[in-house]
This record gives C-alpha cells, sequence and structure tokens, in this order.
C-alpha cells in the first residue's frame, strides 16, 4: 500500500525498524491539544503488546517518517469487529499543510474495509479544532460528546465521539 505522487507524502504500512522515528515523532508533536497521555520517554519502545506493528500506517516525505496513524478494533468484542477505531494520529509541524492527514485518514479507511469493518471511529478533544475539522471535511460526524471528561492543564476538555460508516 503506498499513496501520493513524487511531490507528496507516501503512505505505507509500519515496519519494526520504524520505532525510534515514531517514537521521536511522538515526542515531537505531542500536546494537550491532541492527547491526554504524555509519550513514553526516549528509549522505550514506540511497538508493543497494546501498539502492534500491524496497526501502524506511516507517513513519509522524502523517505523521512512524518506522520502516521493507527487503526486498532474498537474493542475486542466479536460483536464488535465489524468496527475499527482511529487511535493516533501524528503528523509533524513541518509536514503539516500537505495533505498527509487527510491521506492517512483514507489509508486509514481503506485499511479498516481491508480488515472487514463497516464503520470506523475516533475520539478527539473537544477543543482540538483543527482535527475536528479534518474529521468532519472527510465525512465524519459527531456521535457523542462526553462533556468535561478530561483535565488537561487545569481546564476541563469535552471528549468527542466521531465516526462514519464505510
Amino acid at each position: 500500500m503506498s499513496t501520493s505522487d513524487d511531490r507528496g507524502p507516501q503512505i505505507r504500512p509500519a515496519r519494526a525498524e520504524d520505532d525510534e522515528a515514531l517514537s521521536r515523532l511522538d515526542r515531537e508533536t505531542w500536546s494537550t491539544v491532541h492527547a491526554v497521555t504524555p509519550p513514553p520517554p526516549p528509549g522505550r519502545p514506540f511497538f508493543g503488546e497494546r501498539q502492534p506493528v500491524g496497526d501502524i500506517l506511516v507517513g513519509e516525505l522524502h523517505g523521512e517518517v512524518v506522520g502516521y496513524v493507527r487503526v486498532s478494533p474498537s474493542t475486542p468484542l466479536e460483536a464488535n469487529a465489524h468496527v475499527q477505531q482511529i487511535q493516533g494520529l501524528a503528523i509533524a509541524e513541518r509536514a503539516r499543510g500537505l495533505g498527509l492527514g487527510k491521506a492517512l485518514m483514507r489509508a486509514a479507511e481503506d485499511e479498516a474495509r481491508r480488515r472487514g469493518a463497516r464503520r470506523l471511529t475516533l475520539r478527539v478533544l473537544g477543543h482540538n479544532a483543527r482535527a475536528r475539522a479534518l474529521y468532519s471535511s472527510l465525512g465524519y460526524t459527531v456521535e457523542g460528546i462526553l462533556p468535561e471528561e478530561m483535565l488537561l492543564d487545569g481546564k476541563y476538555v469535552d471528549d468527542v465521539l466521531m465516526g462514519r460508516f464505510l
């Protein structure tokens, strides 16, 4: 799987050797605007039992890892196996505005379909206007709001549930 042309980002499945680059990207991009827990410190692996290599799609620009999206089962329940969930999206500042977010989300949708999913869902912090706009532009709708679900930097923030049928 690879999408894009020679001028823009390339999307591909993650490989074990992406571990360090993805860890570094997580540390570079982390903020309470889009995440509730900080990334592991340097030296801790990016991939693991809860975040397997096979759930990550990587965005590259000129051979450099500049983004990723994580697509995972929504729950371990058989009755919910038709739903996949975006459980992480990160894009390096230097790669923003190039369409990488849309490309990663479209690749995630393709991967979810390949896995037999009928729906793709995600959670986004209410104050993350940029991400919410991206998801809305791709056809995701708000399916629920957990008011003041998170306390970040001393402020209560809504947890917004979004999804779309594939």
